[in-house]
């Protein structure tokens, strides 16, 4: 059976059953995300202490990633990548018999936040990095949409199943069932015939590895920019964890479910988004690709700040989702088809970096600000902030483009 030209990647075998394992799993990674929200809420009624969740679960991104990037370029992908998805799979169990046994305290979900952070920093550059190894540059991209599709389409069940079933049987069902959807995952896995053996190595230590991949991001304009342009759009733009509870909450009053259904409006404009590159794009994309969807989603984050409806806000998530997801993909996949093979993982790394170790800043910084002075002013101060990033990036970008015109 060949597959048609928007699913190309899925004619890849090892790719469809990477593809449907993640496809399970991450409905129930979604299911936790707003499980977890919901429960320090209800344990803390602090915005600040609901941030600073946020922080220790990207926290270890922010100081590991470059280990992480330089243990994926000299360690089999796939069997990095099963470790990392066997320890998601005990820490959400751990967090079900906690909530269950009737024993869960803030602390316990703050550490084990952070063990979420732990293993997802080794598993984020592998996995990426390991994308190109089952499907080939020429099918890149494709492969890059439709694990957005996923990922994205899991945001839509996976916060509308949860908040279902948050109010009828609480949070616990939530982790548990997410721990279950890794069993997934972890079958897909040990399926593949694809190991993702790293290259030859050349005698040099971590230190000199890691170096090396940090010195050819910054000498690299392109890589740069995408770079650049994701650390100012996940530090002020991506606080989707933060901004949609409390909007939901203190702005539009409403339950779990509501808030459930706002999210699952957000991941509905994703999977358009990721839909429409799976049909159409295809190559290294153009810069617009990146500048244009950053400007649309910062401005739709201030305009958030003036919605008093619930459905209005659902279709400014939806549009925020659309956006997102066609910025992120286009960054993905011009860092990975401008690098070289053997310094993928390391490059990755610093995607992980910019993308989720500064959101633990966003986050620290959006909560205390909607803490202080209210979410509308947090959403102001959040858009605004990545409007004037992205402008100024687009400025050193366009006077760089000039200059090397100028030379040649």
């Amino acid at each position: 059976m060949r597959f048609p030209t928007g699913l190309h990647a899925l004619n890849h075998r090892d790719f469809r059953l990477f593809w449907t394992g993640q496809l399970v799993s991450l409905i129930g990674t979604w299911m936790q995300s707003v499980a977890q929200a919901w429960l320090v809420l209800e344990l803390t009624n602090s915005p600040f202490k609901l941030g600073l969740i946020g922080t220790l679960q990207f926290a270890p991104m922010l100081l590991f990633s470059f280990v992480a990037g330089a243990i994926a370029d000299r360690l089999p992908k796939r069997r990095l990548i099963i470790g990392s998805q066997a320890a998601l799979l005990v820490q959400a169990f751990v967090l079900a018999a906690l909530t269950w046994g009737g024993h869960i305290q803030y602390w316990h979900v703050a550490l084990l936040a952070t063990v979420y952070g732990l293993a997802n920093t080794l598993d984020m550059p592998a996995r990426q990095s390991f994308i190109v190894e089952l499907v080939g540059k020429d099918d890149l991209m494709n492969a890059i949409a439709l694990n957005s599709a996923i990922f994205n389409g899991a945001r839509v069940v996976g916060p509308a199943v949860a908040g279902l079933l948050i109010a009828r049987y609480g949070v616990g069902v939530a982790f548990f069932l997410n721990g279950l959807t890794f069993l997934a995952v972890l079958a897909a896995l040990l399926g593949l015939r694809t190991e993702g053996f790293p290259r030859a190595r050349q005698g040099r230590s971590m230190l000199e590895e890691i170096v090396e991949g940090v010195t050819y991001a910054m000498r690299t304009p392109r890589i740069l920019l995408a770079l650049a342009l994701v650390l100012a759009v996940s530090g002020f733009l991506f606080n989707y964890s933060i901004v949609v509870p409390l909007l939901a909450r203190d702005v539009l009053r409403q339950e779990a479910a509501g808030f459930g259904l706002l999210m699952a409006a957000l991941g509905a404009g994703a999977v358009c988004g990721a839909l429409t590159l799976a049909v159409l794009g295809r190559g290294r994309p153009p810069v617009a690709a990146l500048t244009v969807p950053a400007l649309v989603l910062g401005g739709v984050t201030v305009a958030l700040a003036a919605v008093r409806h619930f459905w209005l806000a659902a279709a400014l998530l939806l549009v925020m989702g659309f956006c997102g997801i066609l910025f992120m993909a286009s960054a993905n996949t011009t860092l990975q088809l401008t690098v070289p093979d053997e310094l993928r993982g390391r490059v990755m790394s610093l995607h992980t970096l910019v993308f989720a170790g500064v959101t633990p800043i966003g986050s620290l910084l959006v909560g205390w600000v909607t803490e202080a002075f209210g979410v509308p002013v947090g959403l102001v101060i959040a858009g605004g902030s990545g409007l004037a990033a992205i402008l100024g990036l687009m400025a050193w970008w366009h006077r760089w483009s000039d200059r090397t015109r100028g030379r040649s």
